[in-house]
Protein backbone atom coordinates (compact mmCIF):
# COMPACT_ATOMS: atom_id res chain seq x y z
CA UNK A 1 0.00 0.00 0.00
CA UNK A 2 1.20 3.45 -0.94
CA UNK A 3 1.74 5.34 2.49
CA UNK A 4 0.17 8.51 3.30
CA UNK A 5 1.11 11.77 5.11
CA UNK A 6 0.16 14.93 5.68
CA UNK A 7 1.00 18.19 5.00
CA UNK A 8 0.00 21.19 7.81
CA UNK A 9 0.10 24.69 7.55
CA UNK A 10 -1.18 25.26 11.50
CA UNK A 11 -3.75 27.53 9.90
CA UNK A 12 -4.94 30.48 12.12
CA UNK A 13 -8.97 29.83 11.57
CA UNK A 14 -11.54 33.44 11.84
CA UNK A 15 -11.94 34.18 15.39
CA UNK A 16 -9.28 32.01 16.84
CA UNK A 17 -5.33 32.51 17.05
CA UNK A 18 -2.03 31.25 16.41
CA UNK A 19 -2.63 29.73 20.03
CA UNK A 20 -5.26 27.59 19.34
CA UNK A 21 -3.34 26.89 15.95
CA UNK A 22 -0.93 25.31 17.41
CA UNK A 23 -3.05 22.97 19.91
CA UNK A 24 -4.76 21.93 16.77
CA UNK A 25 -1.89 20.86 15.27
CA UNK A 26 -0.42 18.83 17.62
CA UNK A 27 -3.67 17.02 18.17
CA UNK A 28 -3.65 16.32 14.70
CA UNK A 29 -0.63 15.17 14.72
CA UNK A 30 -1.31 12.69 17.38
CA UNK A 31 -4.40 11.42 15.91
CA UNK A 32 -2.31 10.99 12.57
CA UNK A 33 0.31 9.00 14.53
CA UNK A 34 -2.58 6.19 15.98
CA UNK A 35 -3.96 6.12 12.83
CA UNK A 36 -1.05 4.90 10.65
CA UNK A 37 0.20 8.17 8.80
CA UNK A 38 4.13 7.39 8.04
CA UNK A 39 5.10 11.92 8.37
CA UNK A 40 3.21 15.01 9.43
CA UNK A 41 5.33 17.98 7.59
CA UNK A 42 5.08 22.05 8.52
CA UNK A 43 5.77 24.36 5.57
CA UNK A 44 7.53 27.55 6.35
CA UNK A 45 5.17 30.97 4.95
CA UNK A 46 5.83 34.49 6.27
CA UNK A 47 3.42 37.46 6.48
CA UNK A 48 0.51 35.30 5.49
CA UNK A 49 -2.10 35.93 8.83
CA UNK A 50 -4.18 32.39 8.39
CA UNK A 51 -0.81 30.03 8.66
CA UNK A 52 0.61 29.90 11.84
CA UNK A 53 4.23 27.84 11.02
CA UNK A 54 6.59 30.67 9.88
CA UNK A 55 9.18 29.07 12.83
CA UNK A 56 9.17 25.80 11.18
CA UNK A 57 11.91 24.08 12.98
CA UNK A 58 10.36 25.26 16.55
CA UNK A 59 7.08 23.35 15.72
CA UNK A 60 8.63 20.48 14.41
CA UNK A 61 10.50 20.02 17.60
CA UNK A 62 6.85 21.25 19.16
CA UNK A 63 5.42 18.05 17.61
CA UNK A 64 7.92 15.13 17.59
CA UNK A 65 8.29 15.88 21.65
CA UNK A 66 4.15 15.40 21.52
CA UNK A 67 4.43 11.93 19.55
CA UNK A 68 6.33 8.63 19.71
CA UNK A 69 6.86 7.23 16.37
CA UNK A 70 5.54 9.34 13.40
CA UNK A 71 7.93 10.90 11.44
CA UNK A 72 8.07 14.97 11.73
CA UNK A 73 9.15 17.48 8.83
CA UNK A 74 9.85 20.41 7.45
CA UNK A 75 7.75 20.70 3.99
CA UNK A 76 9.09 22.49 3.58
CA UNK A 77 12.24 25.02 4.91
CA UNK A 78 12.82 28.00 2.19
CA UNK A 79 16.68 27.99 2.16
CA UNK A 80 16.68 31.49 0.28
CA UNK A 81 15.51 32.44 3.79
CA UNK A 82 18.34 31.02 5.37
CA UNK A 83 21.82 30.44 5.82
CA UNK A 84 22.70 26.42 5.20
CA UNK A 85 25.06 26.16 8.24
CA UNK A 86 21.80 27.45 10.04
CA UNK A 87 19.66 24.97 8.89
CA UNK A 88 21.91 22.22 9.55
CA UNK A 89 22.31 23.30 12.72
CA UNK A 90 18.80 23.58 13.67
CA UNK A 91 17.93 19.68 12.28
CA UNK A 92 21.15 18.32 13.65
CA UNK A 93 19.90 19.33 16.79
CA UNK A 94 16.12 18.26 16.09
CA UNK A 95 17.67 14.77 14.98
CA UNK A 96 19.95 14.29 17.72
CA UNK A 97 16.60 15.44 20.03
CA UNK A 98 14.45 12.54 17.96
CA UNK A 99 16.90 10.06 16.44
CA UNK A 100 15.20 8.74 13.08
CA UNK A 101 12.16 10.70 13.38
CA UNK A 102 13.22 14.37 11.80
CA UNK A 103 13.05 14.89 7.67
CA UNK A 104 14.22 18.12 6.02
CA UNK A 105 12.50 19.37 2.93
CA UNK A 106 13.98 22.46 0.88
CA UNK A 107 12.12 24.96 -1.52
CA UNK A 108 14.04 27.73 -2.88
CA UNK A 109 10.96 29.82 -3.08
CA UNK A 110 11.09 32.39 -0.30
CA UNK A 111 7.44 31.56 1.20
CA UNK A 112 6.61 35.18 1.35
CA UNK A 113 6.67 38.57 -0.87
CA UNK A 114 9.44 40.37 -1.67
CA UNK A 115 9.40 43.16 1.01
CA UNK A 116 8.83 40.37 3.92
CA UNK A 117 11.83 38.36 1.99
CA UNK A 118 13.63 41.79 2.67
CA UNK A 119 12.35 41.66 6.51
CA UNK A 120 14.52 38.45 6.60
CA UNK A 121 17.53 39.71 5.71
CA UNK A 122 17.95 37.70 2.71
CA UNK A 123 16.86 37.99 -0.71
CA UNK A 124 14.97 36.29 -3.31
CA UNK A 125 17.88 36.49 -5.86
CA UNK A 126 19.57 34.44 -3.67
CA UNK A 127 17.23 31.29 -4.51
CA UNK A 128 19.43 31.36 -7.96
CA UNK A 129 21.96 29.76 -5.64
CA UNK A 130 19.50 27.29 -4.44
CA UNK A 131 21.86 24.26 -6.30
CA UNK A 132 25.32 25.60 -4.25
CA UNK A 133 23.12 26.26 -1.19
CA UNK A 134 21.84 22.55 -1.05
CA UNK A 135 25.30 21.32 -2.02
CA UNK A 136 26.71 23.24 1.08
CA UNK A 137 24.10 21.90 3.24
CA UNK A 138 24.46 18.17 2.61
CA UNK A 139 28.11 19.06 3.23
CA UNK A 140 27.45 19.89 6.71
CA UNK A 141 25.65 16.82 7.70
CA UNK A 142 28.83 14.51 6.49
CA UNK A 143 31.11 13.68 9.30
CA UNK A 144 33.52 16.27 10.26
CA UNK A 145 37.00 16.18 8.53
CA UNK A 146 40.37 16.97 10.57
CA UNK A 147 41.38 20.90 10.00
CA UNK A 148 37.24 21.66 8.68
CA UNK A 149 37.38 25.11 9.68
CA UNK A 150 33.23 25.66 9.79
CA UNK A 151 31.21 22.81 11.20
CA UNK A 152 27.85 22.39 11.98
CA UNK A 153 27.13 21.39 15.78
CA UNK A 154 25.22 19.20 16.24
CA UNK A 155 24.63 18.19 12.01
CA UNK A 156 28.61 16.84 11.50
CA UNK A 157 27.54 13.70 11.32
CA UNK A 158 23.90 13.40 11.91
CA UNK A 159 21.39 11.15 9.74
CA UNK A 160 18.71 14.07 8.58
CA UNK A 161 17.09 12.80 4.91
CA UNK A 162 16.97 15.81 2.84
CA UNK A 163 14.02 16.13 0.17
CA UNK A 164 14.16 18.73 -2.74
CA UNK A 165 10.29 20.49 -2.56
CA UNK A 166 8.88 21.91 -6.15
CA UNK A 167 6.38 22.92 -8.55
CA UNK A 168 8.08 23.15 -11.14
CA UNK A 169 11.14 21.04 -13.47
CA UNK A 170 13.81 22.51 -11.96
CA UNK A 171 13.69 20.88 -8.07
CA UNK A 172 13.02 17.74 -10.44
CA UNK A 173 15.57 17.80 -12.22
CA UNK A 174 17.86 19.22 -9.36
CA UNK A 175 16.53 15.99 -7.27
CA UNK A 176 17.66 13.58 -10.19
CA UNK A 177 21.00 15.00 -10.52
CA UNK A 178 21.73 15.18 -7.12
CA UNK A 179 20.57 11.72 -6.03
CA UNK A 180 17.78 12.76 -3.54
CA UNK A 181 13.71 12.11 -3.21
CA UNK A 182 11.46 14.53 -4.39
CA UNK A 183 7.80 15.84 -3.32
CA UNK A 184 6.02 18.19 -5.74
CA UNK A 185 3.31 20.50 -4.67
CA UNK A 186 0.27 19.15 -6.69
CA UNK A 187 -1.51 20.33 -4.39
CA UNK A 188 -1.49 23.78 -5.87
CA UNK A 189 0.67 23.75 -8.85
CA UNK A 190 -0.40 20.44 -10.78
CA UNK A 191 0.69 21.85 -14.31
CA UNK A 192 3.79 20.50 -14.56
CA UNK A 193 3.55 17.14 -12.37
CA UNK A 194 3.26 14.75 -14.85
CA UNK A 195 6.58 15.93 -16.96
CA UNK A 196 8.45 16.78 -13.56
CA UNK A 197 7.83 13.30 -12.31
CA UNK A 198 8.84 11.59 -15.56
CA UNK A 199 11.84 13.54 -15.49
CA UNK A 200 12.90 13.23 -12.23
CA UNK A 201 12.50 9.07 -12.82
CA UNK A 202 14.05 9.22 -16.10
CA UNK A 203 17.35 11.06 -14.66
CA UNK A 204 17.85 10.07 -11.31
CA UNK A 205 21.47 9.27 -10.51
CA UNK A 206 21.92 7.19 -7.51
CA UNK A 207 23.93 8.66 -4.76
CA UNK A 208 24.98 7.50 -0.87
CA UNK A 209 21.37 9.28 0.39
CA UNK A 210 19.44 7.09 -1.84
CA UNK A 211 19.51 4.57 -4.38
CA UNK A 212 16.13 4.55 -5.89
CA UNK A 213 14.00 7.64 -6.91
CA UNK A 214 11.61 7.89 -4.61
CA UNK A 215 8.65 10.77 -4.93
CA UNK A 216 6.01 12.39 -3.15
CA UNK A 217 2.70 13.71 -4.69
CA UNK A 218 0.98 16.42 -2.43
CA UNK A 219 -3.11 15.87 -2.70
CA UNK A 220 -5.94 17.83 -1.22
CA UNK A 221 -8.55 15.29 0.21
CA UNK A 222 -11.65 15.82 1.87
CA UNK A 223 -13.49 13.49 3.29
CA UNK A 224 -17.04 13.09 5.03
CA UNK A 225 -20.55 11.59 5.51
CA UNK A 226 -21.40 13.08 2.13
CA UNK A 227 -20.67 14.73 -0.85
CA UNK A 228 -22.49 17.95 -0.08
CA UNK A 229 -20.82 18.48 3.19
CA UNK A 230 -17.58 17.83 1.83
CA UNK A 231 -18.04 20.33 -0.94
CA UNK A 232 -19.18 22.69 1.72
CA UNK A 233 -16.07 22.21 3.93
CA UNK A 234 -13.89 22.83 1.16
CA UNK A 235 -14.85 25.98 -0.14
CA UNK A 236 -12.77 27.11 2.81
CA UNK A 237 -9.95 26.48 0.54
CA UNK A 238 -11.60 27.77 -2.50
CA UNK A 239 -11.90 30.85 -0.55
CA UNK A 240 -8.76 31.06 0.57
CA UNK A 241 -7.04 30.93 -2.49
CA UNK A 242 -9.36 33.53 -4.17
CA UNK A 243 -8.33 36.39 -1.22
CA UNK A 244 -4.56 35.46 -1.53
CA UNK A 245 -5.15 35.97 -5.31
CA UNK A 246 -7.12 39.02 -4.74
CA UNK A 247 -4.44 40.55 -2.72
CA UNK A 248 -6.08 40.04 0.41
CA UNK A 249 -4.54 36.99 2.74
CA UNK A 250 -6.41 36.20 5.64
CA UNK A 251 -7.35 34.22 8.38
CA UNK A 252 -8.83 30.75 7.25
CA UNK A 253 -12.57 31.63 6.73
CA UNK A 254 -15.85 29.26 7.47
CA UNK A 255 -17.53 27.24 4.59
CA UNK A 256 -19.69 29.10 2.32
CA UNK A 257 -23.00 27.29 1.21
CA UNK A 258 -22.94 29.24 -1.81
CA UNK A 259 -19.36 29.39 -3.25
CA UNK A 260 -20.81 30.65 -6.86
CA UNK A 261 -21.77 34.03 -5.21
CA UNK A 262 -18.49 34.36 -3.98
CA UNK A 263 -16.27 34.41 -6.96
CA UNK A 264 -16.52 35.68 -10.21
CA UNK A 265 -15.82 33.38 -13.53
CA UNK A 266 -12.19 33.87 -14.07
CA UNK A 267 -11.22 33.53 -10.22
CA UNK A 268 -13.16 30.04 -10.56
CA UNK A 269 -11.22 28.94 -13.63
CA UNK A 270 -8.11 30.00 -11.73
CA UNK A 271 -8.82 28.15 -8.39
CA UNK A 272 -10.35 25.22 -10.64
CA UNK A 273 -6.95 24.58 -12.04
CA UNK A 274 -4.98 25.34 -9.35
CA UNK A 275 -6.81 22.52 -7.01
CA UNK A 276 -7.24 20.03 -9.60
CA UNK A 277 -5.34 17.92 -7.65
CA UNK A 278 -8.11 17.23 -5.42
CA UNK A 279 -10.63 14.02 -4.16
CA UNK A 280 -14.05 14.89 -2.31
CA UNK A 281 -16.85 12.93 -0.63
CA UNK A 282 -17.25 10.18 1.25
CA UNK A 283 -15.16 7.26 2.12
CA UNK A 284 -16.32 5.64 -1.09
CA UNK A 285 -15.92 8.65 -3.48
CA UNK A 286 -11.90 9.70 -1.78
CA UNK A 287 -11.08 5.94 -1.79
CA UNK A 288 -11.70 5.76 -5.45
CA UNK A 289 -10.79 9.11 -6.25
CA UNK A 290 -7.12 8.62 -4.41
CA UNK A 291 -6.88 5.05 -6.42
CA UNK A 292 -7.45 6.65 -9.59
CA UNK A 293 -4.62 9.41 -9.10
CA UNK A 294 -2.39 6.69 -7.60
CA UNK A 295 -2.89 4.31 -10.23
CA UNK A 296 -2.27 7.35 -12.85
CA UNK A 297 0.99 9.15 -11.29
CA UNK A 298 2.24 6.05 -9.42
CA UNK A 299 4.05 8.14 -6.64
CA UNK A 300 5.76 6.22 -3.68
CA UNK A 301 4.28 8.17 -1.21
CA UNK A 302 1.48 10.60 -1.18
CA UNK A 303 1.38 13.96 1.49
CA UNK A 304 -2.41 14.36 2.02
CA UNK A 305 -3.89 18.21 2.99
CA UNK A 306 -6.73 19.70 3.92
CA UNK A 307 -7.72 23.29 4.94
CA UNK A 308 -10.82 22.69 6.63
CA UNK A 309 -12.09 25.49 9.11
CA UNK A 310 -13.66 23.35 11.87
CA UNK A 311 -11.00 21.24 13.68
CA UNK A 312 -13.31 18.71 14.22
CA UNK A 313 -14.12 17.57 10.69
CA UNK A 314 -10.56 18.41 9.72
CA UNK A 315 -9.70 15.44 11.80
CA UNK A 316 -12.72 13.27 10.57
CA UNK A 317 -11.77 13.62 7.16
CA UNK A 318 -7.83 12.89 7.96
CA UNK A 319 -9.60 9.68 9.69
CA UNK A 320 -11.97 9.14 7.09
CA UNK A 321 -8.95 9.34 4.64
CA UNK A 322 -7.23 6.62 5.69
CA UNK A 323 -9.61 4.56 6.50
CA UNK A 324 -10.93 4.34 3.24
CA UNK A 325 -6.78 3.99 1.68
CA UNK A 326 -6.53 1.17 4.07
CA UNK A 327 -10.03 -0.61 3.45
CA UNK A 328 -9.47 -0.16 -0.43
CA UNK A 329 -5.52 -1.71 -0.59
CA UNK A 330 -6.72 -4.72 1.87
Amino acid sequence: MIPLSILDLAPVCEGSGPQQAFANMLDLARHAERWGYRRYWLAEHHNMPGIASAATSVLIGHVAGGTSTIRVGAGGIMLPNHSPLQVAEQFGTLASLYPGRIDLGLGRAPGTDHPTARALRRYFDSADQFPQDVTELLHYFEPAQPGQSVQAVPGAGVDVPVWLLGSSLFSARLSAAMGLPFAFASHFAPDSMDEALALYRRDFRPSERLQQPYAILALNVVASESEAQSRRLFTTQQQSFVNLRRGRPGQIPPPLDDIEAFWEPHEKAGVERALACTVLGDSAQVAEGMRVFAERHRPDEMLLTANIFDHGARLRSFELAMQAWTTANR
